[in-house]
């Protein structure tokens, strides 16, 4: 169990909220994460943490592959719904899912997201209660690019990204380089 202090803290991050899904011999499961990141600059490598209690690993495991959604800041529905276990309502919305494009027996994508990436797994790694899964990017289908995304932080919540950090025109890296000269 972690510390409640280290929690709290750990509970601060915020991500960007995916919804992976994967499919083997016609069965379709997803999972809400905000556990996927880009781990590359180089090549276009993903990880992606799961818990294999969760009904969507095997499939990801069997098939070799996985998609992630990336989901709008208007897609907390879709975003909350993947986020029980299939156990729970016992059946799949099916507006919530549907096929990647032209290919039916590939891996479900969420309607409406900002992207759609077609992973194909090359390394897995075992962590005491999840497995990290690298994989690499091998299709995308662009969606609703301008939109912004959907984020989360166990300690505050679902949240939509929106508002610039910066001025515009504003170059903080430049105003940083002119103090060095």
């Amino acid at each position: 169990m972690i510390d409640r202090t280290i929690k709290r803290s750990l509970g601060q991050m915020m991500k960007g909220v995916e919804v992976v899904g994967a499919r083997h011999e016609g069965v379709a499961r997803a999972y809400t994460s905000h556990w996927v990141t880009q781990v590359s600059f180089d090549e276009p490598i993903v990880l992606a943490s799961v818990s294999p209690k969760h009904d969507t690993f095997p499939l990801m495991v069997a098939s070799g592959e996985f998609s992630v959604s990336i989901l709008a800041g208007d897609q907390i529905t879709e975003g909350q719904y993947f986020s029980y276990p299939g156990r729970k309502f016992r059946r799949l919305f099916t507006e919530y899912l549907d096929d990647w494009p032209d290919d039916p027996a590939g891996p479900p994508i969420v309607p409406n997201s900002i992207a759609w990436l077609r992973c194909r797994i090359f390394e897995r790694t075992t962590m005491e209660d999840h497995e990290l899964i690298f994989a690499r990017v091998e299709e995308v289908v662009e969606g609703r690019l301008k939109e912004p995304p959907l984020l989360y932080s166990s300690r505050l919540g679902w949240r939509v990204a929106g508002d610039r950090a910066r001025e515009p025109g504003v170059s903080i890296r430049d105003q940083l380089l002119e103090r060095l000269d």
